[in-house]
């Protein structure tokens, strides 16, 4: 490694906005504005309530989950953290569910980039 050659160190660079549209930018894809549109016709105004209902819920395992990472920084952190927690099942299922959801979320939005 370059950077261990030269006796480089790993540094804490980003900050509090960089974090924000990172997140910003991985919650919005292509497939949500594709995907939504006839469920949002069907459901009508009440689609508002359950994204609002599904968005706090999910700041609140990110809020969790960060002060989880503040108090223990290492790499693997939804199944590091089940493992810990909830012994060797939780952080392996935990670990595979988190891989099978990344590959059927891109291809879901390479499907919706192919329509």
């Amino acid at each position: 490694m370059e950077g261990q050659q030269h006796g480089e160190q790993l540094k804490r660079g980003l900050k509090n906005r960089h974090i924000q549209l990172i997140a910003l930018g991985g919650a919005i894809g292509t497939g949500l504005f594709l995907g939504s549109a006839s469920v949002i016709q069907s459901a009508g105004p009440g689609i508002i309530l359950g994204y609002a209902i599904a968005g706090f819920i999910a700041f609140l395992i990110m809020r969790q989950l960060g002060e989880m990472v503040v108090e223990e920084p290492v790499a693997g952190s939804f199944s590091h953290f089940a493992y810990k927690y909830w012994g060797s099942f939780a952080g392996f299922a935990s670990g595979w569910n988190y891989w099978v959801l990344y590959v059927l979320v891109a291809m879901a939005e390479l499907t919706a980039v192919g329509k």
